[in-house]
This record gives structure tokens, C-alpha cells and sequence, in this order.
């Protein structure tokens, strides 16, 4: 059994590779290309039963993901099976479980299960669960607990697993002596700080990256190389801390490549609109254009209950710059466990930005899509419309409760509906007109 990219180099275009070639309208041969060059990974665990491959990366539709999962507050399954199912319905091209609460191997397994998208996950926080429940403290884990936890997740069909490996105690150390605002936001980052600084050892993802790359390379599971020094708020973007641990993940993804295991790299959370782009680029340059995975970025720190927004509009910008992948944000974002409505409009919002960025990146298909709307609003074909929209459901709710039966035009112009009145007097050739 080979990886994704083991088969490319070999020019062996696999069934998962004709899949994504399929879906995305770009000739098979030039997936295969690029998957054997790292800069599209095609992330299909060998143990995910009825999965529906997707492809990440250059020259592809932007990809959405949503995060679902337990907590300790909220730790029954039944509810974030439902929302997985909302996040496929709502278009999303992947989910990850986060979960944290009781039960997390039963959680992982029924989810990925009952996922035809792919499933990305976090070894460190069941890790962490456990070292908890089983030596006291999160600084007692050890690199077994974690390795066994990865392998443990990737042998139940992870198709990527998210991967703290860049986070170093030099990393750190420019981040205490530079200062921060926030500090450290992300959880997978917060335990493996903690670890390192009581323990005084160096991340023990980072020196076991080579055992790590002998998990993923049996069963094919992409490593997603973790953000943990992710900015938290806007006053972090882009210090000293978070672009040592860019170059660590640069660094990596070469060594990950010579193995043939696939890699996506993750990116920052809250930045001003100003510095996305450039650090779209800088990232695709460390990294050697592997796909970059991104949460938002978030453009402003003051819209809670409106983040999907924030979010959203900082990720059409990192999109239009090289972001190939966008975590969703949802209203609930820093304030609670989200809905089932948070987790319908979270994906939208991300879809949305994805789309607009595929427009730019020409993206086959993405333009088309735009006219042909165009083309039905011309020609007032509500029906057209409604199918064509992002979220049918939404549009045809509201077109519904606000007009008429039959009506041509909408209510919001009524009888003085621009389109009506230029196609009456369109309807006269021009030069009869010229004529008078």
C-alpha cells in the first residue's frame, strides 16, 4: 500500500486522483502532477470507508471546512451528528472533530463512520484527555502517549490530522521575550507549551516527527502541520513567534515530501486586512506552494456573535492570495458551542468567501456560475435563480415570504423594477431609434 503521492511519483493516477480530476473539471494527468509535487494533496485515509475524495491545493476550488465535536460541557455525540450532517448539506468539503468531552475514540469512529466528506482531527486533545485521566496532569503525557494517540486515530481513518510539530522552544522563547497580547490561543498550542516549559524538553511532535511520518505513510493520512503560536488577536499578526514556527513548518514539509506522505500547512486566525496578503505569500514561499489551511482570517477582534462575517471577509483576501483551504467561523465563534443554524450559516459565510476568491483565481467553473445568475435575473426566471443560489433554501424562504405569488418583479422594487422597465425599451432596435 502507497500514499497518494507515492502512486504520482510512480505515474500511477489513482481512483481517488480521477475522483478529484472529475469533480473539479481539470484533466487527470495534471492532478496526478501536482499531487507527486506536493502542491495538491488529495486526503483519503485508506480506512475511510465511503469516503468522497476531495483534492486541496493548486489550480483547485477552494475548499471549506467545519469543525464539529464535543466538549466537556456538551459531550454527547448524537448533536454533532447532526451538525455534520448540516455542514454537508450546507456544501462544506470537510469536517473536523474536535471533540474533548467523554468518549472520544466513540466519537472519532462515529463520525468518520457517518462522513462522506473527509475528516480531519487533533491527536494532542485526546492525548491530553488522557494523560489527564490517567498520570494527573497534561505535563505528565509522554511522546508514547502522543504516538499512540496518532496512530490510534489514523489506523480509524483520520483522512488528516492536525499536527503541532513546528511549535520549538525557540518558538517560544521569541514569543515571551517579544510579548503578546493573547499569548497563546490555541489549545493544541497551550498544552504542548505547557509540556515543554515544565518539562524542559523540546515539543516531542517535533523530535518525533520521522515516527510520525512512519504513521502517516501506512495509512495515508495528510499531516495538517498545526499553527500554535497563531496570533489570537490583531495586535499579535505576524511577530517574531508566529513566523519562527512558519519556518519550522517549511522545514518540515520538505521532510514529510522526501517520504511521500502529503501535507497541508495551517495558518493564522486574527490579522488586519492589511497583512493577509503578504502572508499568504510568504507562507506558500516557506512552504514550497504546499495547500495552506486557514482559520479566517478574522479582520477585526471587536464583532462576537458576527465572526462568521469577519472571517469570511478575510478569507476571500487570503484566498485571492494562495489560501487553498478555509476553516469556517461561526456566529458562535468565542462565545459558545455552535448550532445547528451557527454551523449552517458558518459554512455559507466560508463558502461565500471560497467562491469570490475562485472567481479571481479562475477556477474552472466559478465565473460560469456568476452568469448564468446573471442571465436568469435578466430575464426575471425566479426559478433559475433560486436554484442557482449559494443556499437555495435561504433565498427561496425569503423570496416566498416577502412577494406575491407569480410576481415578476421582487417587492423591493415593486412596480418600478429596473429590469422590467430596460427590457420594455430594449425591446426597440437601436437604430429605429436613431431613426426618430
Amino acid at each position: 500500500m502507497a500514499t497518494q503521492m507515492q502512486y504520482a511519483r510512480d505515474g500511477k493516477i489513482t481512483d481517488a486522483m480521477r475522483s478529484v480530476a472529475e469533480a473539479e473539471g481539470v484533466d487527470a494527468e495534471t492532478i496526478r502532477e501536482r499531487v507527486a509535487r506536493g502542491t495538491i494533496a488529495v486526503c483519503a485515509n485508506v480506512n475511510h470507508a465511503g469516503l468522497r475524495p476531495a483534492g486541496v491545493g493548486e489550480g483547485l476550488r477552494t475548499k471549506v471546512n467545519a469543525n464539529i465535536g464535543t466538549s466537556s460541557t456538551f459531550p454527547e455525540i448524537e448533536p454533532e451528528l447532526g451538525k455534520l450532517d448540516e455542514a454537508v448539506r450546507s456544501g462544506a468539503d470537510s469536517v473536523m472533530d474536535l471533540s474533548t468531552g467523554n468518549n472520544i475514540d466513540e466519537s472519532r469512529r462515529r463520525i468518520i463512520e457517518h462522513s462522506p466528506v473527509m475528516v480531519g482531527t487533533v491527536p494532542l486533545y485526546e492525548a491530553t484527555v488522557r494523560a489527564i485521566r490517567e498520570h494527573g496532569a497534561v505535563v505528565d503525557m509522554t511522546a508514547e502517549d502522543i504516538l499512540q494517540t496518532i496512530e490510534q486515530q489514523a489506523r480509524d481513518g483520520a483522512d488528516f490530522m492536525t499536527l503541532h510539530c513546528g511549535l520549538t522552544l525557540a518558538a517560544v522563547r521569541n514569543l515571551r521575550e517579544e510579548g503578546r497580547v493573547m499569548d497563546i490561543v490555541s489549545r493544541g498550542g497551550s498544552f504542548i507549551t505547557g509540556w515543554m516549559l515544565h518539562n524542559e524538553k523540546e515539543n516531542p511532535l517535533y523530535t518525533h516527527f520521522d515516527d510520525i511520518l512512519d504513521i502517516c505513510e501506512k495509512y495515508d493520512s495528510t499531516i495538517s502541520l498545526g499553527d500554535g503560536l497563531r496570533p489570537g488577536c490583531l495586535a499579535d499578526a505576524t511577530d517574531r513567534a508566529q513566523i519562527t514556527e512558519l519556518v519550522n513548518l517549511g522545514a518540515l514539509v520538505d521532510r514529510a515530501w522526501k517520504r511521500g506522505v502529503q501535507v497541508m500547512v495551517e495558518g493564522p486566525g486574527h490579522m488586519p486586512f492589511d497583512q493577509i496578503a503578504a502572508n499568504m505569500k510568504l507562507q506558500k514561499r516557506l512552504c514550497h506552494n504546499a495547500p495552506f489551511y486557514v482559520l479566517g482570517p478574522l479582520v477585526t477582534d471587536v464583532a462576537p456573535g458576527y465572526d462568521h462575517i469577519t472571517s469570511a471577509i478575510g478569507g476571500t483576501l487570503a484566498a485571492v492570495n494562495g489560501a487553498d483551504f478555509l476553516c469556517y467561523v461561526t456566529p458562535a465563534e468565542h462565545l459558545c458551542l455552535p448550532t445547528l443554524e451557527d454551523v449552517h450559516e458558518g459554512v455559507v459565510a466560508s463558502r461565500i468567501a471560497a467562491h469570490a476568491a475562485d472567481i479571481v483565481k479562475g477556477v474552472p467553473g466559478a465565473a460560469e456560475w456568476d452568469r448564468k445568475m446573471a442571465e436568469a435575473r435578466k430575464i426575471l426566471d425566479w426559478e433559475a435563480q433560486l436554484s442557482l443560489a449559494i443556499d437555495p433554501e435561504r433565498a427561496r424562504s425569503r423570496r416566498k415570504a416577502r412577494n406575491d405569488k407569480g410576481e415578476g418583479a421582487c417587492s423591493m422594487c415593486g412596480d418600478y423594477c429596473a429590469v422590467e422597465i430596460i427590457q420594455k425599451y430594449f425591446d426597440r432596435p437601436v437604430a429605429s431609434l436613431c431613426d426618430e
